[in-house]
């Protein structure tokens, strides 16, 4: 398969140009990829699902002739993926794009996956018209579990807790949002990329979202992670609001189990690994969150796709010890995750690329749209407070439906 990337002549709003139909995003700070369009997909399910889908990927690229024309990060051959949280869950997916458009502080460029003359591509796509209707009369429903059900899983974990059984958990609630007219990703993904610009805007599948946590990035021999764990919702004061996330013992405690989470499996990998010792406050629109980046030199060939399957499923989305703990999520959250929590993102053919853990999302589907929140349960926790902190989480999608 041909593959090629050239630069454009003019810069371009990524999310202006996607097409309604199963658009693909990853975009910060109006900089990023976005993608359309569908030359190959893979479906992956078990323990062995990452590894597998990097030998399809081997595979994939070793038939492919590519003209980069770009040489930036994001260029040449790229697919984009989303894993499920668990390995018998819903598949997992692997999609490469017909086409694709990236941006950074260099310009914007095009990478099409087949034939085609490049000119009248990039025409068509600077200059086509892509309307976008807003959902209408917006109700929702109950998930797997109510209110009442849900904080009573979590006084069930905080007795695990304290009975010595684990140390924390991560408990997970959905909500299911239906519209009057079919919901459309892309509706979402230009609110969420505006109400959260320090987030990265993710959609693919119809799994759409914006996470402000980095499960890894990978630029040649360069590791970064971003683990974020304990959360407070954003108040007028915000330096109180960030002494009071830095005095709060439970906040903490539940930020350094995932910290050593992320880096014990990264230092499989890397040597020189730099993990602070002490978070900071990373603000968004709604909530503030402890913040580590972690950071170390790759000394051998694992390419992001692996790592983020070393690293999932972090402390900061499932608990410790994580075996189980994810036995107890089963019993105590009463749904499948999906593709929630799971890693979602791009990566290329020399093994770089970047992927975010899947929160603050929604799986769309015709009129309707499954939302997915969670939060950090360990040793202090009280029920109300984590149902409140939920809460707020859902704000991100709903307040980007509405």
């Amino acid at each position: 398969m041909s593959v090629r990337s050239i630069w454009l002549e003019r810069d371009v709003n990524l999310l202006e140009i996607l097409p309604d139909t199963n658009p693909m995003s990853w975009v910060r700070r109006s900089k990023g990829l976005v993608a359309w369009g569908e030359v190959a997909k893979a479906e992956f399910i078990g323990t062995e699902r990452f590894s597998r889908a990097h030998k399809w990927w081997r595979e994939f690229v070793s038939n492919a002739e590519v003209t980069d024309l770009v040489q930036t990060q994001g260029s040449g051959a790229i697919a984009f993926a989303s894993f499920a949280f668990e390995a018998f869950s819903e598949p997992s997916l692997l999609i490469v794009p017909k086409y694709l458009v990236g941006r950074n502080e260099s310009g914007a460029w095009l990478t099409v996956f087949g034939e085609g003359d490049l000119s009248e591509i990039s025409t068509k796509i600077l200059n086509d018209s892509h309307p976008i209707e807003k959902p209408r009369d917006v109700t929702y429903q109950s998930g797997a579990l109510s209110d009442d059900k849900w904080q009573a899983a979590v006084g069930e974990a905080i007795s695990r807790i304290e009975s010595g059984e684990i140390d924390k958990i991560v408990l997970a609630k959905d909500l299911l949002a239906v519209s009057q007219n079919q919901i459309d990703p892309r509706y979402l993904l230009k609110n969420l990329a505006n109400n959260f610009n320090e987030c990265w805007t993710f959609s693919v599948a119809n799994l759409v979202g914006a996470t402000p946590e980095l499960l890894v990035r990978k630029e040649n021999e360069q590791v970064l992670s971003r683990v974020l764990a304990g959360t407070i919702a954003r108040g007028e004061d915000s330096n109180q609001m960030a002494q009071t996330l830095l005095a709060s013992e439970k906040d903490i405690a539940e930020h350094e189990f995932a910290v050593k989470s992320v880096a014990d499996a990264l230092a499989l990998h890397c040597t020189d690994m730099t993990v602070p010792l002490e978070p900071v406050v990373l603000t968004l629109a709604n909530l503030a969150h402890l913040a580590t980046d972690v950071r170390g030199i790759l000394v051998d060939d694992a390419p992001a796709l692996a790592l983020a399957g070393s690293l999932h499923p972090t402390a900061a989305v499932c608990g410790t010890p994580k075996s189980r703990v994810r036995i107890l999520i089963n019993e105590l959250e009463q749904m499948d995750r999906g593709r929630y929590a799971g890693p979602v993102g791009w990566f290329d053919s020399e093994g770089n690329g970047e992927f975010g853990i899947a929160l603050r999302c929604a799986q769309v589907k015709e009129n309707s749209a499954r939302l997915f929140a969670g939060a950090g349960i360990v040793a202090g926790s009280n029920p109300e407070s984590e149902l409140k902190e939920i809460g707020t989480k859902f704000t991100a999608i709903k307040s980007s439906l509405n």
